[in-house]
């Protein structure tokens, strides 16, 4: 999933690899051939060793060899990087490996660990056509419902309307924000991973349709929001803890016309964003992870929300900070103003909850309202939406593939009004999401996997 952070790439740690192989051969022998260089590590890779081993690498640029050349590159698509280093054709290790020609690797895997179910990062309204739209993080895509679809406890899932289809030309992969344009029913899709676009469809837009229009965003953009008086949208950023803010019809290659970024914003892997143009404010929820930009080295905070000038820009420190042990925050994700009556909604992921504050909170305060236990099905909400007209609050819930539907005012262990579920009852999501290694633990026969 797109809320955590990756560690050190899978290049960097071959890379160290190699150059520490070399070292300890080069300190053995004193002078070693390339020739040498290659059986020893053919060797080595072939050698049962007793514990886990690389079997599968990205490409790395080119390195030198042992004799002052520089090797070749090859293309992942024609071989590994290991027989690139090797000079070598690609290899499958069988166990009659030295009897029998190695094997064909391509092929299918044995089985396959993954959830099958959409699970639901975000959720926003159409008013217009009463219809829910949730963004499915899992499947990539996004599944529109009638607004007022409320999954039987013995049904196995609810169908949607239509859905936009995932992957291809939609380019919705790892899609966690989402907004939908109160006039024209425009449907704004922000991704978090890998292909960096914002997307925009129009309100009908079902199948693998290509986007209307595209805007290309910084790298690992969370949560969306959108300034209807000064048609500008707002952009979280995690990894550059930042928000960037847009003209409305930015597309291609524009450039924001202001950021907010830098130490005294004390923004720390920002994810939710929203702003209140009536009192002129703007609030950002964040996880609590940054990096110090003047000795770049990594910190770890609360998680807090900081809340600013609506027009902040630059290093601009935050108006004030609700942060602290009585706050609950953990893991907090989409946020929603209620500008009317002066409150700010918060889908508290990692403590199952939904939160209420005042939008003057400051500080260690508790929240005025918490939606929170086991009669709220709320299980890893990231998607928060209030719908005004029909004084009604949406959740959108990784946890469990479903979206539930409460009172604005509810408040406690409270049964929602509604439940949208795509699994059956009870079924949790798998929680695999952009996985960036995996280990195997023999002793304890388990798989390790961090997303």
């Amino acid at each position: 999933m797109p809320r955590r952070f990756r560690g050190i790439s899978g290049n960097r740690v071959l890379l160290l690899a190699w150059i520490a192989a070399a070292v300890a051969l080069l300190s053995f022998s004193g002078q070693i051939s390339r020739k040498d260089w290659q059986l020893a590590s053919r060797d080595a890779a072939r050698r049962p060793i007793g514990s886990p081993q690389l079997v599968a690498i990205e490409p790395l640029p080119a390195l030198p060899s042992m004799d002052g050349e520089m090797c070749q590159w090859m293309p992942a698509s024609t071989t590994t990087t290991l027989a690139a280093l090797l000079q070598e054709a690609p290899v499958h290790r069988s166990a009659d490996w030295d009897t029998q020609p190695p094997g064909n690797a391509d092929r299918a895997p044995t089985r396959i660990i993954r959830d099958t179910y959409p699970t639901y990062s975000a959720v926003a309204l159409n008013l217009q056509t009463n219809e829910v739209f949730l963004q499915d993080e899992n499947l990539f895509g996004i599944k529109v419902f009638d607004r007022l679809d409320n999954t039987p406890p013995t049904a196995a899932f609810t169908e949607p309307k239509r859905a936009i289809a995932g992957g291809g030309v939609t380019k919705l992969e790892f899609n966690c924000g989402i907004y939908v344009d109160p006039r024209n029913g425009d449907i704004y899709s922000i991704t978090n991973d890998t292909i960096d676009t914002m997307t925009v469809f129009p309100w009908n837009a079902s199948g693998e349709i290509k986007p209307q229009r595209e805007l290309y965003t910084p790298h690992g953009t969370f949560g969306i929001s959108v300034d209807e008086d000064a048609q500008e949208i707002y952009l979280t950023v995690q990894h550059d803890n930042a928000v960037v803010v847009y003209p409305k019809t930015a597309s291609g290659d524009d450039k924001p016309i202001r950021e907010l970024t830098g130490d005294r914003t004390q923004l720390e892997d920002p994810h939710g964003v929203a702003v209140d143009y009536k009192n002129q404010l703007m609030f950002v929820s964040n996880h609590g992870h940054g990096i110090n930009e003047a000795g770049g080295h990594g910190k770890f905070e609360p998680a807090s929300i900081t809340v600013y000038p609506l027009r902040a820009a630059g290093d601009t420190a935050p108006l004030r900070i609700i942060e602290g042990p009585r706050t609950r925050l953990n893991w907090p994700a989409a946020l929603w103003v209620d500008q009317e009556r002066g409150e700010f909604y918060v889908a508290n992921d990692g403590d199952d909850s939904v939160l209420v504050f005042k939008i003057t909170d400051n500080g260690d305060v508790a929240p005025a309202r918490m939606i929170r236990g086991p009669k709220t099905h709320v299980v890893n909400p990231t998607g928060v939406f209030l719908d005004s007209k029909n004084d009604e609050l949406w959740v959108s819930n990784m946890g469990n593939h479903s979206a539930t539907v409460f009172a604005r005012t509810a408040d406690g262990d409270v049964a929602p009004k509604r439940v949208i579920r795509s699994a059956p009852a009870g079924k949790k999501a798998l929680a695999i999401g952009n996985p960036g290694a995996v280990a195997y633990d023999s002793r304890r026969d388990e798989i390790m996997v961090p997303n």
